[in-house]
């Protein structure tokens, strides 16, 4: 049964102050670990050229005064976090609460629909008992407000919103154990299998056509091959998409669809130190890269990003696998698939960074953290083969809960008929 869950847009407000001047960074920006997210953010219609203006650069002064005409409250601690396309403020208050003050991009900020989707997705993740960030209204009860700001003598829009605080640290910053990766997959699954409970008259907006992270569009990547010529992996890349058009693209009918969140790495999961079990989830971060897709493809996701920091990373879909199964067991279809989705997500990754080297070479080393070490993952899963790999990640799933007896067991495959 689903429930239904609606922000009117009534609650969306534009608005139109006294222009202030800000200067915006023309420096594309990432966040250390993450994959690229600006330049395709919804497919490739979005150009390099007109995303990377689009980043706003408010001072915190600025910041303050946002919050306070806007929300009604006031600053007494104010300082940037770490944003790609996006520019977020850590605001604590002497009204007293701690608050992330997100102020979106320029390109994004047009896109009304989508942010609403994203608004209320997370109110309604929140209501089901998830760890996930909630909007505060405005002093007027609006949970978004579109704000117009000069730069340059040129007016752009940004989206304003003000989202409460989640303690916690990225997973990125901990010794990632079997039991987190188990309670990651479970945190995953229970995530997906939420939003699709949701009923939104505007759900549609999240289909994205052509959104180029989608492992559905997987060979879009075509295009953009021509950046790895001359580079060794550029003809296993060919090959991945070669499989994914014969082996997943045929069985897309058999996978059960869903909302992705679409970017479940370890720099969007939060945990915090727990008794009993040596860390908990505390909350999940950015649904900015939501879109309608299929359960494996979050699975497929997590797997991979779960690898790039890992010291042991064949061992992570093991506890990984097994706490998602304990949630969504697998049919036999998206099993089959799953190897060569975590392998299409390796590509995406090398793929899209190798197209941002070409656009930006001097931040090349920068840009290429995450890639050069999925370089060495995607040759490794490769070279291994299918039947290897899959024994690993599905032999360790039971091989965990053999030995974790408190585990949820994983429920029967679902076969389809």
């Amino acid at each position: 049964m689903q429930t239904k869950y609606s922000l009117n847009l009534s609650q969306v407000k534009v608005n139109n102050p006294t222009p202030t001047i800000v200067p915006l960074s023309k420096l594309l920006k990432r966040h250390g670990g993450q994959r690229l997210h600006l330049l395709w953010s919804s497919g490739p219609a979005r150009g390099v050229m007109s995303l990377k203006d689009s980043k706003p650069h408010l001072t915190p002064s600025q910041a303050s005064e946002l919050l306070s005409r806007l929300f009604g409250l006031t600053a007494s601690q104010i300082k940037p976090l770490p944003s790609y396309d996006d520019q977020n403020f850590y605001v604590s208050v002497t009204e007293g609460g701690e608050y992330v003050l997100k102020i979106m991009n320029s390109t994004d900020s047009e896109n009304w629909t989508l942010l609403e989707m994203h608004t209320c997705s997370m109110a309604f993740l929140h209501q089901h008992g998830l760890p996930v960030q909630t909007a505060v209204p405005t002093l007027t009860g609006e949970l978004m407000n579109l704000q117009t700001i000069e730069s340059e003598s040129v007016s752009k829009r940004y989206m304003v919103r003000l989202m409460t605080y989640l303690p916690g640290t990225p997973v990125a910053k901990v010794s990632c154990t079997p039991e987190i990766l188990y309670d990651i997959g479970k945190m995953a699954a229970t995530l997906d299998e939420v939003l699709q409970q949701m009923d939104h008259p505007n759900r549609g907006a999240l289909e994205r056509e052509n959104f180029i992270w989608n492992l559905s569009n997987t060979p879009l990547l075509e295009p953009y091959l021509h950046v790895m010529d001359g580079e060794p992996l550029q003809q296993l890349v060919k090959d991945v998409i070669e499989q994914y058009k014969c082996h997943v693209l045929p069985n897309l009918s058999s996978f059960r669809k869903c909302i992705n969140h679409g970017d479940f790495n370890d720099h969007n999961i939060l945990v915090e130190p727990d008794d009993l079990a040596g860390y908990k989830i505390s909350g999940i971060l950015d649904f900015g890269d939501m879109s309608c897709g299929y359960y494996v493809f979050e699975l497929a996701i997590t797997i991979m990003y779960m690898m790039i920091e890992s010291p042991n990373p064949l061992e992570v879909g093991g506890p990984l696998l097994a706490g998602w199964e304990s949630i969504i067991p697998l049919n036999e279809a998206e099993r089959n698939s799953l190897y060569f989705m975590v392998l299409c997500r390796f590509c995406q990754s090398l793929v899209l960074a190798r197209h941002a080297v070409a656009f930006y070479p001097e931040n090349e080393e920068y840009l290429m953290i995450t890639a050069r070490t999925g370089m060495h993952h995607l040759k490794q899963l490769w070279e291994l083969g299918k039947e290897q790999v899959e024994s690993k990640w599905f032999d360790g799933a039971r091989e965990y809960l053999e030995k974790h007896s408190g585990s949820v067991p994983l429920k029967p495959a679902v076969r389809i008929v």
